[in-house]
């Protein structure tokens, strides 16, 4: 009786043997190594992205307050005076660009200045989570947007 047990405890053990399934701990560091390699490659590319959307919203922010500039001053007989000043998103809603439509977005900062007796302006946009240094300007008298540190 015993040999019959030991007989089929090894047949048991044989056959667990042919169906062991799964991965060598060798399989398991090549992926883990594969996985390592692919998020060192996407990650950079995605905060160059995040860049990128960043300075998007301080191009598109600047196209809206330079239109919205041009709209006050076509009820002033064509002067800026009386855009100057710092939008962003804690300034007065019924300041001048705002109330002729300019929506500041989150994060960003547009600072207007007024030359040429009225008769030109100038917009320097920022975002906070780029830093002050890179910002862009645009200048009505020449009509270039240009961008400053990227």
């Amino acid at each position: 009786m015993i040999n019959t047990i030991n007989r089929a405890i090894a047949k048991r053990r044989e056959e667990l043997a042919e169906n062991d399934k799964g991965f060598t701990l060798i399989e398991l560091l090549v992926v883990v190594l594969i996985i390592g390699i692919l998020a060192a490659i996407a990650i950079p590319a995605f905060l160059s992205q995040r860049e990128g959307a960043w300075r998007s919203q301080i191009e598109s922010d600047i196209n809206s307050a330079r239109i919205a500039a041009e709209t006050f001053a076509t009820g002033k007989n064509g002067s800026f005076t009386g855009i100057e000043g710092t939008y962003n998103s804690s300034s007065a809603a019924t300041t001048a660009l705002p109330a002729k439509g300019y929506k500041v977005t989150d994060g960003v900062t547009v600072v207007a200045t007024v030359a040429d007796g009225g008769k030109s302006f100038t917009l320097v946009g920022t975002n906070s989570n780029l830093g002050a240094d890179k910002k862009i300007t645009y200048d009505s008298s020449t009509g270039k947007t240009v961008p400053t540190g990227f």
